[in-house]
Formats: structure tokens, C-alpha cells, sequence
């Protein structure tokens, strides 16, 4: 198996590749944001994949599947909501996440037991 720093440079090299996905008439009004949508229309060039007109989102643009949920720092991401999910994970390829709805005192307690089992916690 390919090594997570070859991997991460996959993506990269992929990504670079991959258009950028705009949404139809985006740069013609102010109100109409960037962020994709399918366009639906029945008129629409976009739709029907006329030349000049900014590629549809597809498949086969998708990333590679071995790098495929990996954190930029190489561990894979999981989400934590107590300190009985760290037991869970394993220090060399996860980091911990934790919840949102997470307080200040359980937070504090998640994060002294990762470093008691050596895991990474991405938003401490």
C-alpha cells in the first residue's frame, strides 16, 4: 500500500486537474452565488454540456479512493463526542474531531485523555 504523504500528493496532483464548479450565471448576477448548483433548466447550456460553458460536477472527477476522507495531516478524521469513543481509535492512523456541541469542561476532559493515548485532536 502507497505510503499517506504519496497519497496526499495524489490528491493534490488530481485536484489541480479538476475544474472549478460554478454555478450557471453566477458571474453574470450579483446575487446568484458561486457555490454549485445543479443546473436544472430546460434551455440550459450548461445542462445540455455545450463548449464554453463550465463543466458539470461528475464522478469520475472524484479523488483518489486510498486517499479518500484523510485529513490533510494524514490521520483520518473521526468525530468524538465523549472520552469513551477515544478508546476507539487508533493512535497512528486517527484523529479525533470533537463535537461541536461539546463543552468547555468535557472538552477539556477528551483532550487530557488523548494525550494519555497518544492521539492527535484536530480542533483542541
Amino acid at each position: 500500500m502507497e505510503s499517506v504523504k504519496e497519497l496526499l500528493a495524489l490528491r493534490k496532483q488530481i485536484k489541480a486537474r479538476k475544474p472549478s464548479f460554478v454555478r450557471e450565471e453566477s458571474w453574470r448576477y450579483k446575487r446568484v452565488r458561486v457555490s454549485w448548483r445543479k443546473p436544472r433548466g430546460i434551455d440550459s447550456h450548461m445542462r445540455k454540456r455545450k463548449k464554453g460553458w463550465p463543466k458539470l460536477v461528475k464522478i469520475g472527477y472524484r479523488g483518489p479512493k486510498a486517499a479518500r476522507y484523510l485529513h490533510p495531516s494524514g490521520y483520518y478524521d473521526i468525530l468524538v463526542h465523549n472520552v469513551a469513543e477515544l478508546s476507539k481509535l487508533d493512535h497512528k492512523k486517527d484523529a479525533a474531531r470533537i463535537g461541536s456541541s461539546v463543552g468547555k469542561k468535557k472538552r477539556k476532559e477528551i483532550v487530557d485523555k488523548a494525550k494519555t493515548l497518544k492521539i492527535k485532536v484536530l480542533n483542541p
